[in-house]
């Protein structure tokens, strides 16, 4: 899958040098793999369809002019939302330290002054976030329990998800609700994406 060609069909008017930024990412990604293991997929379309394009599908669904990207690993899906909108600032959160080192060093040679990376585990991060997204953290109450504490007033959770996530949204944390559950069609990517928005309960 062409980046160019899945943002067009995901309607999405990006400009040249952050298409440029996007690809060079995925670059950086085939580059390290090398030695760090920073994710299963080391095709150039796949990391475009699975990744790049996955992590952009949720940008029409979302606010956040101050986001946490719990659990960031290569990059998604924050580093492509920081890229599509350099307005946000965007707090990459991730545990590994070799993956946190690839984060530091992406956000160097891509440019990209509005990311920054916290590498320690999410309970230990402090501050009031708009969005606190995750994509491959965990269950999803557990990324609630353990993200809670970062979420402002009047913001969300994000969840990222294949299968419509039933269960694991039957025993989230008390005082979350589920505000919405969004079907999203990925080009370029077979099986279905759902994205969770969740606020916590107000009186």
């Amino acid at each position: 899958m062409r980046l160019e060609e899945g943002l067009a069909i995901l309607g999405m008017d990006i400009a040249g040098p952050s298409v440029r930024k996007l690809l060079a990412h995925a670059a950086l990604i085939e580059k390290w793999n090398r030695v760090y293991n920073l994710t299963a997929i080391r095709d150039r379309d796949k990391i475009v369809s699975h990744h790049l394009l996955d992590s952009l599908a949720v940008l029409p669904h979302i606010e956040a002019p101050r986001c946490a990207d719990v659990g960031s690993g290569a990059g998604f899906p924050g580093i492509p939302l920081a890229i599509a909108r350099p307005d946000w600032e965007m707090v990459l959160v991730e545990s590994n330290q070799k993956k946190a080192t690839f984060l530091r060093q992406a956000a160097i040679e891509l440019d990209l002054p509005n990311v920054s990376v916290f590498a320690d585990r999410v309970e230990s991060l402090e501050g009031s976030f708009d969005l606190v997204i995750s994509r491959a953290f965990s269950e999803t109450g557990e990324f609630v329990r353990l993200s809670r504490h970062l979420v402002g007033r009047g913001g969300h959770f994000a969840a990222m998800k294949g299968r419509y996530p039933e269960q694991e949204l039957s025993h989230l944390p008390f005082g979350v609700e589920v505000e919405k559950v969004i079907p999203l069609d990925v080009p370029g990517l077979e099986g279905a994406r759902h994205l969770v928005i969740m606020s916590m309960e107000t009186d």
